[in-house]
């Protein structure tokens, strides 16, 4: 025995619970994994043990750990990992911790994951990011374009156009940081930020665009290499494969390409290694510039080709912009904005390292440091290079060696046959291999522009199938999921490459390196457009998920470059921009026409929420008026699967321009993960069903008390309901006699309402609403249902409703639990944990084609055709409407509205009212007619009822009598019962309304549809069977017919 003041711990292995509770531990010692000898313990902390605990007991710590003494799960990041990750650790949910229930941890299963077997490889911000910018960015440009952008606008504008140009991207790229540190980056580079950030419709429209775009770019990189390596050949002398010109760029183009594909084929690992050495040419080629430009002209061949060494002369001719004609066969004049075009894609190389986001070690510190060096190193070498261009290059020279000896070589027009001509071939406006000229060693130049167009080649052929297998992933459009696969350790997307091969090599066929670079550069602005314009759009919505790391930005210098980069696509072209504007318009409308089942928590649907909430707070502040009244609809519908007539009527009435909650009471207690499942399913029969409303759910064993609260609690601030909507209690003759419960809550219900001053509606349909007993639902379970399935099995462990909305394929928050066709146990097993069935969604589905029998079997003809009543085209005729009291206007409003609808296109208004008085008959008419043309309502027909205080036929009696006959007794404080007292003091009321069976079977019993104004129950005067016989008596054997009564105050008025 151990010693008082002391506890043992011996461990017991006949237990299997893992991690057993703190309380199971002390009073449940039979439960637990060990046993505790307890001695004098007065009391304890809920959880662990106390400091004055401490003092009491003496623990033996080898034995137990802090997991083994509570629940609660100590922070840790696999806690917040993706749930689709397998190593995902759930948390005790709340129910585990304030509940006490208890079961056992999950396996995690490796589902979906295919072991990709190889060396994968993950690069560092200097190689992965560094290095690929400064090689994208060195490009095709700056050897073969460089000059003749300083040769058309001169050193100043020059020095303006590349600081333009580096200010678009040098935004762009602190935007980018932004980005890419909120958060875990994964593979898709720029996609993926802006997708994440933007939402699917932004990002499947940069997407596409951006993959399309690289695949531009190729081309435009292989044309730049093939236009130097002709260049080269032709100044040895040798007159090229077929014309020394396009047709040469093309075929050596689709022979470089070919071996860039089989590069690419071979791995990451052999194209960085490739592109480290291409890199160490590029540099070494940048020296020789720079040597040569401090050596100056060899020779007077250099000299009269244009190059005369650092000179200031020359420097003040070249300072300021002189626009002429371009080359490749360009006649046009060319300003500031063609020549920015041409030289932009000169610094597109920016996001380089981020299309390769999946294969960094942490991108959302490489991408940041690796982008914004490249950028500063190339903006400082391109002004520098320009610089040295215009002080050492003269603008055109003819390259004759006895011109330059006379002093006449910079002379260039001449007239042949009255036309002139060109005939100067060198300088910075004419000779795209000025570097070449320049350069202490000409052949270092043109390595080096091999190397700068290679890299650029294979980069952008390497990134973008990653950025198309990354779109392809979230199949966001139809069929692009064939692009998803990947192969080897790396998950290298061939099919991907394949593709853009195919793309590149139809705009290799261009061969104009000018004709290629203006589409390229709105391509890359649209990209560079959203970019800062998703870093401005998260920073104003105020999202608490907005929390980079990087804090060297700012929301209004990112809108800033948003419009420059919009500004300057129009400058630049404004055709041009605006077929890359209207492609992504479309893109963008088509993505979200689709709707993709997405949750990436992006700054548009923070933006969603707030603007709904400035919305709902501006209305607040709003007075109501009359002219602005619509009907919010609350309908005690139960699951909205249960009564999809109720649903549709409810939903012609507010037709997405009005408030519908739909609202269900239980009873008994349910978990939370209960109540979520419930409301899930509600919100996907909404969707699927396409109807926009709201679902609420109480939980309360009266009927009456639950209906009373969501009335009380449903809306906010002015968006709340104004009116209820009821289906007709269709059984009230069946209810408990004794008791009478279900009916006195049907009948409270309607009383609770009117003291709320909520108008109230009932629906009466010949065939019935509730169809929860013949039609079952794909991915629906009842409520009732649920809670058998919870008694039974316990409700295994599942992640908490916040971890559910992490994932963002498959979003479990908006998804449905899997069918219960067939094993509803197992289904519902399924439904708790979280897992989920993928179906193939159907987009154009009809209404009948979404009901289906209990077992997936067809509903009959006649079951389908009055399920669906409300979604198909009503028979022409008319819509009997029964004024019968003024009510504020809401019994004519609704009827109107209903010929409103397409459904009821076809009926037109026929108008019953009362008259106190038979020799007023002609001039009522025609006051109601005034009135109804007032209120500018069409209406076929006004018929005035002159004795509806006429006695009742004695068939009509008892016809009455027998609804009434069962409920006869003594008087009762609940109301359940109809006494003597009761019939003789109502005898005149219930008169009227037997007279109005007999109106309405006189008039209305062929009409398409009728509403009449509903009797108000006077509180502790009428019983509820009594009550409910009237409303039998006026509703038994009718067309679908409304029973509504307004809150006494107007809805219609006839002012402006």
């Amino acid at each position: 025995m151990p010693s008082k003041g002391k506890v043992s711990i011996s461990k017991d292995t006949g237990e299997t619970h893992r991690y057993p509770p703190h309380d199971q531990e002390l009073n449940d010692i039979e439960n637990s994994r060990f046993q505790v000898a307890k001695v004098g313990v007065d009391g304890g902390e809920d959880d662990g043990v106390g400091e004055d605990t401490v003092n009491q007991y003496q623990y033996t710590w080898n034995l137990k750990s802090l997991g083994q003494l509570t629940r609660e799960a100590l922070p840790k990041y696999d806690n917040y990992r993706d749930l689709m990750s397998v190593h995902a650790a759930p948390r005790p949910t709340l129910d585990d911790l304030h509940n006490a229930t208890f079961h056992e941890k999950p396996s995690k299963k490796e589902e979906d994951e295919t072991v990709l077997k190889g060396k994968v490889i993950k690069f560092g911000w200097l190689e992965g990011v560094l290095m690929r910018c400064l090689l994208n960015i060195w490009g095709v440009m700056l050897f073969l374009r460089l000059s003749w952008v300083v040769g058309q606008a001169g050193v100043l504008e020059g020095f303006l156009l590349i600081t333009l140009a580096n200010l678009v991207t040098f935004i762009t790229a602190f935007s980018m940081s932004a980005v890419s540190t909120n958060g875990l980056i994964k593979g898709g580079g720029i996609y993926y930020m802006i997708s994440r950030s933007l939402g699917p419709e932004f990002g499947a429209a940069i997407g596409l665009m951006f993959t399309v775009a690289n695949s531009i770019a190729v081309a435009l990189y292989i044309v730049g290499f093939c236009e130097s390596l002709n260049s080269l050949l032709q100044r040895n002398g040798y007159e090229g494969i077929i014309d020394g010109d396009v047709n040469d760029i093309r075929i050596v183009g689709v022979v470089v390409l070919v071996l860039i594909l089989v590069l690419a084929f071979v791995g990451m690992d052999w194209v960085t290694r490739t592109q480290m050495f291409l890199l160490v040419v590029l540099i070494a080629a940048q020296l020789d510039y720079i040597v040569g430009n401090i050596i100056g002209p060899k020779s007077d061949e250099e000299k009269a080709e244009g190059f005369v060494g650092f000179d200031w002369e020359t420097l003040k001719v070249n300072w300021y912009a002189d626009y002429r004609t371009g080359i490749d066969g360009d006649n046009s004049k060319q300003d500031f904005f063609s020549v920015f075009g041409v030289f932009f894609p000169a610094v597109t190389g920016i996001v380089a390292g981020a299309n390769l986001s999946g294969d960094l070690k942490d991108p959302a510190s490489a991408i940041p440091k690796g982008t914004l060096l490249a950028i500063t190193i190339t903006y400082v070498s391109y002004i520098g290079y320009a610089i040295m261009m215009g002080a050492s290059v003269i603008r055109e020279a003819n390259g004759d060696v006895s011109d330059f000896n006379l002093g006449n070589y910079t002379q260039c027009m001449s007239t042949d046959d009255n036309v002139e001509v060109n005939n100067c071939a060198f300088g910075l406006l004419n000779d795209s291999q000025v570097m070449a000229l320049v350069s202490g060693w000409w052949p270092l130049i043109y390595g080096g522009c091999f190397a700068a167009t290679l890299s650029s080649a294979i980069a952008s052929l390497v990134g973008a199938p990653r950025v198309l297998q990354a779109l392809a992933k979230d199949r966001l459009y139809p069929s692009i999921h064939f692009f998803e696969k990947g192969y080897g350790a790396n998950n290298d997307p061939v099919r991907g490459y394949i593709l853009v091969f195919l793309v590149s090599l139809g705009c290799l066929l261009i061969a104009k390196l000018n004709a290629i670079a203006p589409l390229l550069s709105n391509f890359f602005l649209a990209a560079y457009c959203l970019i800062n314009f998703s870093v401005f759009h998260a920073s104003i919505t105020k999202s608490p998920g907005w929390r980079p790391s990087f804090k060297y930005y700012n929301a209004w210098v990112s809108l800033c470059g948003s419009i420059l980069c919009i500004a300057v696509m129009f400058l630049m072209s404004w055709i041009t921009a605006l077929i890359t504007v209207a492609i992504s318009v479309f893109l963008y409308l088509y993505v979200s026409y689709r709707g993709p089942d997405v949750n990436w928590g992006s700054s548009t649907q923070a933006q969603s929420y707030n603007s709904a909430l400035k919305s709902v707070q501006e209305l607040n502040q709003v007075e109501e008026h009359v002219k602005n009244y619509r009907p919010q609809i609350l309908i005690f519908s139960g699951m909205p699967s249960s009564r999809p007539p109720l649903i549709d009527f409810g939903y012609l009435l507010v037709k997405n321009v009005s408030l519908m909650i739909c609202a269900q009471v239980v009873k008994g207690h349910y978990n939370q993960r209960v109540r979520n499942s419930l409301q899930r399913q509600a919100y996907s029969w909404l969707n699927k069903h396409k109807k926009k409303g709201f679902y609420t759910l109480i939980e309360d064993n009266s009927y009456e008390r639950g209906c009373h609260s969501i009335m009380q609690t449903a809306g906010l601030g002015r968006l709340k309901p104004n009116m209820v909507l009821l289906g007709y209690k269709a059984d009230w003759t069946k209810a408990d006699t004794n008791t009478g419960i279900e009916l006195k809550d049907y009948f409270g219900v309607i009383h609770e309402a009117l003291d709320m001053h909520l108008a109230v509606a009932i629906l009466r349909l010949p065939e019935g609403l509730d169809y929860s007993d013949v039609i079952e639902e794909e991915d629906q379970l009842r409520s009732q249902q649920l809670l058998d399935v919870k008694k039974e099995l316990g409700i295994p462990r599942n992640q908490s409703e916040s971890q559910l909305s992490q994932d963002g394929n498959s979003s479990e928050s908006s998804s449905t639990p899997p069918s219960p066709k067939l094993d509803r146990l197992a289904s519902a097993q399924k439904v708790f944990e979280g897992q989920s069935v993928k179906r193939k969604r159907s987009r154009k589905t009809s209404g009948s084609c979404t009901y289906m029998g209990h077992g997936g079997t067809a509903l009959p003809r006649q079951v389908l055709v009055n399920v669906t009543q409300f979604q198909r085209k009503q028979k022409k005729g008319t819509i009997d409407v029964w004024w019968l009291y003024d009510d504020g206007g809401l019994t004519i409003l609704l009827p109107y509205i209903l010929t409103t609808r397409s459904q009821f296109t076809g009926c037109q208004l026929r108008i019953f009212t009362l008259s106190s008085r038979k020799d007023e008959l002609g001039r009522e008419q025609r006051n109601m007619a005034a009135l109804l043309a007032k209120f500018r309502i069409e209406y076929s027909d006004v018929i005035i009822i002159p004795d509806i205080t006429k006695k009742a036929k004695e068939v009509t009696k008892k016809e009455f009598e027998t609804f009434i006959e069962p409920f006869k007794g003594e008087e009762t404080e609940d109301g359940t019962f109809i006494t003597d007292a009761e019939l003789l003091t109502l005898r005149e009321k219930t008169n009227r309304h037997l007279r109005m069976r007999e109106l309405l079977q006189q008039h209305s019993i062929d009409s398409t549809f009728v509403v009449i104004t509903l009797p108000v129950p006077r509180r502790g005067t009428v019983s509820a069977p009594l009550y409910m016989a009237w409303l039998e008596m006026m509703t038994k054997g009718m067309p679908p017919i409304l029973l509504v009564r307004g809150n006494q105050t107007s809805v219609l008025t006839f002012y402006s």
